[in-house]
């Protein structure tokens, strides 16, 4: 078996010499892998917050990502791979199961990737999705949510099985070579790895071995639902954009004005911009910066042009947080309205900063 060692901040099998990374995101687990002779590379469930750290890997390593793979469509964490392929002219790859439509390659079981001398060797298990496949590379496997340390994944979640699982597990997975590294999809406890031989002595799961014992085991946990739940699943299973991305391109389309810079051209130069409040009716009379306009965000392409019919003005937007202020101000620089602002901060910053407001 290869051992694992730390060399200049990199995880390296010393026998296979196969460039590895492990990239922890709060309890999620994702992977970088590559041949050192082709450099050839992969990534394996990528996570959105990390994109930068994915890019900043490979390149270290010189590696040409030709693989981002999600072991299953993830419930907890936003997948990073349409955001990355484009980025490392990659392609996505998921199980038949899958109903992501960006996953432009869908493998079978005991299919198999070739990453330059790295074989990837695709086992399907589903169980915890219907979807879920775990890789076989080298002396690892990467087990994605079938199989955690100490655990295994949930069953309670759309398209999830206890009765799937435990085929997944006892009959394939627990079936590989023990002495197999296991690397999975998540950890809380700070962990990196164990092997199939420590699980299978030691995981608590593991150790209902009757289908009907395991299965009620798993019917019986009663978890809470992971945060972000219906966003993840969302935007995993279609491709969609989140919310964070729509407010992330929105600010990346748009400058900004400070509270106190906006005050002080309030009070010397008043008629040189159109403050929009875009809150609802009733935010509006409950307070609002002095001088504002009322244009809600839901009614905002429909009413804009007999409200703003100079698209030369320079208007600055504010909402109560922010968020929903920098959408609008995107949206009215696509509209034609180029000197759109928006405020930084909103309504509730500009209270809290003791700035006049009108009622």
């Amino acid at each position: 078996m290869g051992f694992a060692v730390v060399c200049n901040g990199r995880l390296k099998d010393e026998r296979r010499a196969m460039i590895f990374e492990q990239v922890v995101t709060g309890g999620c687990l994702s992977y970088l892998v590559g041949c050192p002779r082709t450099l050839a590379g992969a990534i394996i469930d990528p996570e959105n917050s990390q994109i930068d750290r994915y890019k900043a890997l490979a390149g270290s390593h010189g590696l040409n990502i030709r693989y981002l793979i999600d072991t299953h469509t993830h419930a907890d964490h936003f997948s990073a791979s349409k955001q990355l392929a484009p980025m490392f002219a990659a392609t996505i790859v998921m199980h038949q199961s899958s109903p992501a439509p960006h996953a432009s390659l869908r493998l079978d079981d005991d299919d198999m990737l070739i990453v330059g001398d790295l074989r990837m060797r695709a086992l399907h298990t589903p169980g915890h999705t219907r979807d879920s496949m775990c890789l076989v590379v080298e002396d690892r496997v990467f087990t994605g949510d079938t199989l955690l340390i100490g655990g295994t994944g949930r069953t309670d979640l759309p398209t999830g099985d206890p009765d799937q699982l435990y085929e997944s597990l006892f009959d394939k997975l627990l079936a590989l070579d023990q002495t197999l590294l296991v690397y999975p999809a998540h950890d809380y406890k700070g962990r990196s790895h164990s092997s199939l031989a420590v699980e299978i002595a030691e995981n608590p799961r593991l150790q209902k071995r009757d289908r009907a014992d395991f299965t009620r085991m798993m019917r019986e946990l009663n978890l809470t639902a992971p945060m972000h739940l219906t966003e993840a699943l969302r935007t995993n299973m279609t491709g969609g954009q989140t919310v964070s991305q729509m407010l992330a391109e929105a600010a990346a389309e748009v400058p900004f004005i400070g509270l106190s810079e906006l005050n002080d051209r309030l009070v010397s130069r008043p008629n040189d911009l159109l403050v929009l409040d875009v809150r609802e009716e009733s935010a509006f009379r409950a307070g609002h910066i002095r001088g504002a306009r009322h244009l809600p965000r839901g009614q905002l392409e429909l009413r804009v042009n007999e409200e703003i019919p100079d698209p030369t003005l320079r208007i600055v937007v504010y909402c109560e947080f922010g968020k929903i202020s920098t959408l609008a101000a995107a949206t009215l620089r696509r509209l034609g309205y180029m000197r759109a602002t928006a405020v930084d901060g909103g309504m509730k910053a500009w209270r809290e900063g003791g700035f006049p407001i009108e009622a």
